[in-house]
């Protein structure tokens, strides 16, 4: 009877729930159950084969070739791809995929890690009268609400902030903004409301106070991408879906209809790219779920095929976690060049993006120094003067290439919606474009629906609403204080495996080695201000994670956190994957090498190695000159005109400081541009000029340098009769 009360208190205008007061309480106990009911109709009767264990990827290579002919081959494990084998396996549906490289190592890792419906989609639906991008973003809304309960663990809330600095905007966004709320209907995540200027700063002090009038605070999803996409494909696994990355599609086969006389796929020659080995994946129809390489598996197809995907690279770059409160959000719905900026607190650190410019089709974007600086500039103008934004802050930068759908003979991929299309061949290719992240599971049910019909497939409807994916059906707020309690392990360790792996940390958590410390028991870190652990990499191995790069970039984080945090780590885990996969020497130093160019090229620490150089110019006044020619001389006491790790460590012996001779090499190093040993005064100066304009902000030998002289200079200050006399 409660629940019949809460739904005559409730009337739906427009798709949106208005109740009253009396009726709130009931209302949203009935949506809870109405969840749970959703779940509990998802899972039921569904045979999960893999419960235990995932098989190894040998067993899925050899269930690809051995099995006579599937169902359905999706070619391309991203967010989409994922998202049709597990919709496809949970019809019954004889299922496989095929990945190139790895996982979600595409535009699903690369996004801004919103979970969104889409504001700027919104306010050009309403703009321009718009009914199919409105659709679009209802349809988001829907499926944000949705990816949040079926992977608590990977995603949560986010509150953003809209500040406004003139009057007139203020009921603009408000009327916008509640109109977003009004869409999502009982799927709004929490009402948006209004800060004063004051109650702004307070939830956000790093905000330019100039001219501020007021903020606007809407919800919209956040969740870990790379992982929420893994988690997708491991359940299709987990159901008994045969998927394999590093496996790529040479061509396609075909067969004679024999009543219609024409051609029709039957399948895909595949290779093992680890092995080179060959061999055919037979299946009733094929599923092109490439992203931006969408038009080369149609092409593949058949030649002459017009395209359809225009793409366009976003880059995002990664600052430290000071630069944005912990839970709150910032948008720039307006930059100087009508872009929309976001500005988010992402695991502990701070991430800003993105960017929005034509590009060509490549499997390794690079973020261009350009759009670095666009991005930086943006977040200047919306950050308080006293908050110095520093070029050497970037920690990490990255671009990803959006499938976006488009007339061939458009232009300007800023005014494309991100609808998707699912189009099928002459020959029965069917492909699934365009789109967004928050949208996989919507437009995996389409194309699935397509299949069945096209194919006329025995299958039943659609499971994946409120199906719980990887990690989530034990997890709860609390279990990290279990593996706390019942491991050893940290709590930051703890919270961190909580919500990257779920109920599944506790896998973890019995292949982490004991420290042999007093705390933490268990747990040891690959790098000491990340809370990675090495029983990770192992983890990772059993994720299907098969390259260095695998573990840094998508299993983990590292990669996309902090470049150099990454390069450290590096070496240890190739050795940890090494000794469990067995690798030689060679195949050894080959990862190396691979996952420093993935750094270097892909994550942004090119465009960070490259603030000091060679020809890096010195831009310092004569007083600042003569500052640092002091502080190099209290190293350099024999005027050599440079300094070594002798010199170095016998000053900081004189202070009682105490550095291994091996990170003193490394921290020398850093600075010593023409790699002879020592550091020289001309390089010293080209440091110091790099920091002072903000492009180098972590020198580990400026900063060591600075607190050595001062406490150099702390102790000359102090007289005889302040030491209590002397003889």
């Amino acid at each position: 009877m409660a629940f019949r009360r809460a739904l005559k208190h409730a009337a739906v205008v427009g798709g949106v729930a208005v109740t009253t007061v009396f009726g709130l309480s009931q209302l949203i106990e009935y949506r809870r159950t109405q969840a749970q009911l959703v779940r509990v109709a998802a899972e039921a009767e569904l045979k999960v084969l893999f419960a235990k264990e995932l098989p190894s990827r040998e067993a899925q290579l050899a269930a690809l070739q051995d099995t006579t002919e599937f169902d359905v081959l999706i070619v391309g494990g991203g967010a989409t791809g994922a998202g049709c084998a597990l919709d496809a396996v949970t019809r019954n549906l004889r299922t496989a995929l095929v990945e190139r490289s790895d996982f979600s190592s595409g535009t699903s890792s690369r996004s801004t890690k919103l979970i969104h419906g889409g504001v700027r989609y919104l306010q050009k639906a309403i703009m321009k009268l718009d009914y199919e991008q409105y659709m679009m973003v209802k349809e988001a809304l829907h499926e944000r609400a949705n990816l949040l309960e079926i992977a608590p663990h990977l995603s949560a809330p986010l509150p953003i902030m809209l500040p406004v600095y003139k009057w007139w905007q203020l009921p603009y966004y408000w009327a916008g903004i509640k109109m977003y709320d009004m869409v999502a209907g009982i799927h709004c995540l929490k009402s948006s409301y209004l800060l004063s200027k004051s109650k702004a700063l307070e939830y956000f002090p790093m905000l330019n106070k100039d001219k501020l009038v007021g903020a606007i605070v809407y919800y919209d999803g956040q969740h870990n991408d790379a992982r929420m996409n893994l988690a997708i494909a491991l359940t299709a696994a987990r159901h008994g879906a045969a998927i394999a990355n590093y496996t790529e599609v040479v061509h396609l086969l075909k067969t004679k209809n024999q009543k219609t006389g024409r051609e029709q796929l039957c399948g895909a020659h595949c290779r093992d790219v680890l092995t080179g080995k060959e061999f055919d994946v037979r299946a009733k129809c094929v599923i092109n779920a490439t992203g931006p390489f969408t038009d080369s598996l149609r092409q593949m197809d058949k030649q002459e095929t017009a395209k359809i995907c225009q793409p366009s690279a976003g880059v995002h770059i990664v600052m430290p976690g000071y630069y944005s409160p912990d839970n709150m959000g910032l948008l720039d719905p307006a930059t100087s060049d009508g872009r929309v900026i976001f500005f988010l607190p992402w695991e502990k650190m701070t991430i800003a993006g993105t960017t929005d410019t034509p590009t060509d089709v490549t499997a390794h974007p690079i973020p261009r120094e350009d759009d670095i600086d666009f991005i930086l500039r943006e977040v200047r103008n919306y950050l308080s003067p006293d908050v110095e934004v520093r070029r050497g802050d970037v920690l990490a930068a990255w671009s990803g290439i959006r499938p976006l759908v488009t007339d061939p003979n458009s232009k300007d991929t800023q005014s494309i919606c991100r609808n998707h299309v699912v189009s099928i061949s002459d020959t029965g290719l069917i492909t699934i474009a365009g789109g967004k992240w928050t949208t996989y599971r919507a437009m995996a049910q389409e194309t699935i629906d397509a299949v069945i019909k096209f194919h006329h497939l025995p299958a039943r409807n659609c499971r994946t609403v409120g199906l719980l994916l990887e990690g989530a059906k034990g997890w709860t707020p609390t279990l990290f204080i279990r593996l706390v309690q019942d491991y050893g392990l940290e709590e930051e360790v703890a919270q961190h495996l909580a919500t990257a792996y779920g109920d599944k940390a506790f896998d973890v958590a019995k292949m982490a080695q004991v420290t042999g410390q007093r705390w933490p028991i268990v747990g040891k870190r690959l790098v000491s201000e990340f809370p990675y652990i090495e029983a990770e990499v192992l983890y990772a191995i059993k994720e299907y994670a098969c390259t260095a790069i695998d573990v840094l970039a998508r299993r983990t984080r590292l990669g996309f956190l902090n470049v150099q945090a990454a390069d450290e780590a590096l070496p240890r885990i190739v050795q940890i994957m090494g000794k469990e996969l067995n690798w030689s020497q060679e195949k050894r130093t080959e990862e190396l090498e691979a996952a420093k160019m993935f750094l270097y090229h892909e994550m942004g620490y090119r465009s960070r190695s490259e603030r000091l150089t060679k020809t890096s110019e010195i831009h310092l006044d004569y007083q600042d000159v003569m500052r640092y020619k002091n502080r190099f001389h209290k190293f350099d006491k024999e005027s050599k005109g440079f300094i070594t790790t002798v010199d170095v460590q016998r000053v900081l012996q004189s202070i009682n400081v105490h550095i291994d001779e091996d990170a003193l090499h490394e921290i020398l190093n850093e600075v010593d541009l023409n790699k002879n040993g020592q550091v020289e005064f001309n390089e010293f100066l080209k440091l110091m000029s790099a920091v002072k304009k903000g492009q180098v902000s972590d020198s580990r030998l400026a900063i060591l340098l600075k607190s050595a002289e001062a406490t150099l200079d702390t102790r000359e200050a102090v007289t005889v009769d302040r030491s209590g006399g002397g003889v």
